[in-house]
Formats: structure tokens, C-alpha cells, sequence
């Protein structure tokens, strides 16, 4: 009889098995969270202006994050000389997704809210994956009840409208919503580029409501450290990363793919030393739509984003 496993476990390569975020153990029961970052999908895109697809996102992030599903021996960076994501020193669940009320953006979001709260009150690191760039919406009410949270957003478009024909919890909206909590100390809105999909009035409202806006040519310009130096230093951090920061050369599978993006070592090494700076209490990333996709390298780049950030948002943290 053939033996099951070798070396007394199963190999477990990542097309075998359940498909969780990275492979980690799933929870179901939202009240038995104990974990150090527990991830939650959020597969909504009702916000969109555009092309929709997002919904699926989570599964192609999930599908994708297998490939780096380290096992036993977590994920050595030999630049770093440091071992990421050791499972003998983090812990990591995937509690699934919120769910979703087709047509019912309020109840959806809630439902993300109740989740992301749930993740909080287990304290775990919460990273959400989305799901269209509304669902942002969600995850920062959740932290009402938080210390205060200093927004860094990746991304191409600002994202800053108010109100557009009484639309306020669309993906256009998400961070003039955060910038209205009193929780929420500033932006650093990272990326933003040539055509967008708000108007000046909107940058004028987002620096008068404490926004600094730089895009991708800005932070070439000035370096990273120069960037990271305009971001509060010792804040607690929210991350929401929108994956069309990126240029579409490298991540197609989006909704509203923007030339001129970042490429991902500038994106890594800005996370790493945000990480470095303060304290990252939430992520998310989101707007990845598997449908645009075919080579499937967007779900990849954004799997690979996030496994490299949250070993880094856990190293420090334990270290």
C-alpha cells in the first residue's frame, strides 16, 4: 500500500486541497478567531463605474496565494536574512467571506463591517480582500471604536467624490468617506495619476480635509524614503491598496487599469518601510477582477503583495 505523505507529513503542493488564503487553516466560527492577521473576502462589486468583475477577486487571490503556501518552513528573504510568515512564531486563519445581498450595498457592507469587527475584537490583523474599492467603506467604520488610523492608500485614482447623482458608497467614494471620520488623522494617497476619476475640486477637498497626494512620477522623483518621510512617523497605519496602482503591463485584471503605474518592488519597498515607521492595524487590497486576467498574473502579483506585507507587518510587530 502506497504511503500517504512523506517525511511524516503530507507534500500538500498548491494545486492539492482546500483553496484558503496561503493555504492557512479555515475558521468558520467568526467568535473563535485566535490568530495573529485572520483574512476575510469581500466579493462585492456593486460600486463599480465600469467594468465589473471584482466580486471574484477574492477567489482568484486565494487560488493564486497557494503558490506561496510555504508550509513548514515559512518564507525566507535571504535580501533581509529574514525568515517571514515562520509558522513557529505567526499565525495566520482564513475566516472566509462576508456576505453579500446582490443588489443591497448597505447590507453587504455592513456584513464586511461585522466581519472586519469580529477580526478586531480577536486581536487579530485584519486583510481584506476585495471585492471593488467601495468595500474600503466597511473596513474603516469598523475602527470607529479604535485609537486613531493614519489612511495610506495605493492607487491610481483619488477616489475622493462626494456625492455623485446621490451615489456616496461607490468605489469613487471610499476615502472622502474616511477622511470624514474623526478617527482618521490623514491621508497619504499614493499613485494617483493623469486621467482620473475625480475633478480638482476633489484634490482641493482632499488637501483641505488633510490628504497629501503624490503619483507614481512624484515618488520616483523624490525616492522612497522621501515619500515614506511625508507619512506621520509612529501612527497606526490603515493600508488599502487598490491593485491599478500597478501598470497594467503587470496587472491587467483590473476594472480601470491606469498607464503609468508602479511596478512591485517600488509598492514592496514603500510597504516595508511603512511597516518599519508605525504600526500597520488593517489592510486591504482590492479591485482585482480575474475576468481581464489571462495569464492570471494580477491575482499572482496581488498574492504575492500580500503574503511579502503581512510577514512584514508580523515581523515587526513580534519583533
Amino acid at each position: 500500500m502506497a504511503k500517504h505523505g512523506y517525511e511524516g507529513g503530507r507534500l500538500n503542493l498548491p494545486f492539492v486541497g482546500i483553496c484558503t488564503f496561503g493555504k492557512y487553516p479555515y475558521v468558520a466560527d467568526w467568535e473563535s478567531i485566535e490568530a495573529d492577521a485572520a483574512i476575510l473576502g469581500a466579493p462585492f462589486d456593486f460600486g463599480c463605474q465600469w467594468r465589473s468583475g471584482a466580486r471574484m477577486g477574492p477567489r482568484a487571490i486565494r487560488e493564486a496565494s497557494t503558490l506561496f503556501s510555504f508550509g513548514h518552513a515559512g518564507a525566507y528573504d535571504f535580501e533581509d536574512d529574514i525568515t517571514y510568515l515562520d509558522p513557529a512564531k505567526v499565525s495566520i486563519v482564513d475566516i472566509g467571506d462576508a456576505d453579500i445581498v446582490h443588489t443591497d450595498t448597505m447590507q453587504s457592507h455592513a456584513n464586511i463591517e461585522y466581519g472586519v469587527r469580529k477580526i478586531l475584537e480577536a486581536g487579530a490583523l485584519p486583510v481584506v480582500l476585495g471585492g471593488d474599492h467601495s468595500v474600503n467603506i466597511p473596513c474603516i467604520n469598523a475602527f470607529a471604536e479604535q485609537d486613531p488610523i493614519h489612511v495610506v492608500q495605493i492607487d491610481a485614482h483619488l477616489d475622493f467624490v462626494d456625492e455623485r447623482h446621490g451615489v456616496r458608497f461607490g468605489h469613487g467614494n471610499p476615502m472622502r468617506r474616511a477622511a470624514e471620520k474623526p478617527y482618521v488623522s490623514g491621508l497619504s494617497q499614493i499613485g494617483i495619476r493623469n486621467v482620473s476619476s475625480t475633478a480638482k475640486d476633489g484634490y482641493e477637498a482632499a488637501r483641505a480635509m488633510g490628504s497629501d497626494i503624490q503619483s507614481v512620477r512624484h515618488v520616483r522623483r523624490m525616492g522612497t524614503e522621501a515619500m515614506l518621510d511625508r507619512i506621520p512617523q509612529g501612527a497606526r497605519y490603515y493600508l488599502s491598496v487598490d491593485i491599478d496602482a500597478f501598470d497594467p503591463s503587470i496587472a491587467p485584471g483590473t476594472g480601470t487599469p491606469s498607464h503609468g503605474g508602479f511596478l512591485y518592488y517600488e509598492v514592496l519597498e514603500l510597504i516595508d518601510g511603512l511597516t518599519r515607521r508605525g504600526e500597520v492595524v488593517g489592510i486591504d487590497l482590492v479591485e482585482v477582477a480575474p475576468d481581464y486576467d489571462h495569464s492570471g498574473s494580477t491575482s499572482t502579483l496581488a498574492a504575492q503583495l500580500l503574503m511579502n506585507t503581512i510577514g512584514r507587518v508580523l515581523h515587526r510587530r513580534n519583533a
